[in-house]
């Protein structure tokens, strides 16, 4: 009888670490599958406009995020759920662009919106 609990015990122990693998192994495939939107804001003659705002909208909770473009106009939101959608747009003093959607429809973990603004000078 004390072999048949010890058997049990030891295969308990083994399905618990097994277990306990498979929690980080999701994590980490949701990890890879989150996804990315990054792009330029630059005027009507393609130059790179700095510090022009960048919002990211979740359509589903209705957060927003902002971002400042560098001195490139560049901009970049990580860690986005595939499974959702936002919406972006930009704005430099009064000119704006937008909105813009990222879809969960869209498969890709990466995705480009460039904006160009009629900035009044």
């Amino acid at each position: 009888m004390k072999g048949g609990i010890g058997r049990r015990l030891i295969l308990l122990a083994v399905a618990a670490l097994l277990g306990a693998g498979v929690a980080p192994a999701q994590q980490s495939k949701k990890n890879q599958q989150l996804r990315s939107v990054h792009g330029i804001v630059t005027d009507m003659l393609e130059n790179p406009l700095s510090k022009a705002v960048v919002q990211l909208k979740n359509k589903k909770t209705l957060q927003v995020k902002s971002f400042y473009t560098d001195e490139k106009g560049a901009y970049r939101f990580y860690g986005l759920d595939p499974d959702l959608d936002y919406e972006l747009k930009a704005e430099y003093g009064t000119a704006t662009a937008g909105p813009r959607t990222v879809s969960s429809f869209d498969s890709r973990r990466e995705v480009v919106i460039n904006f160009k603004l009629e900035v009044k000078k």
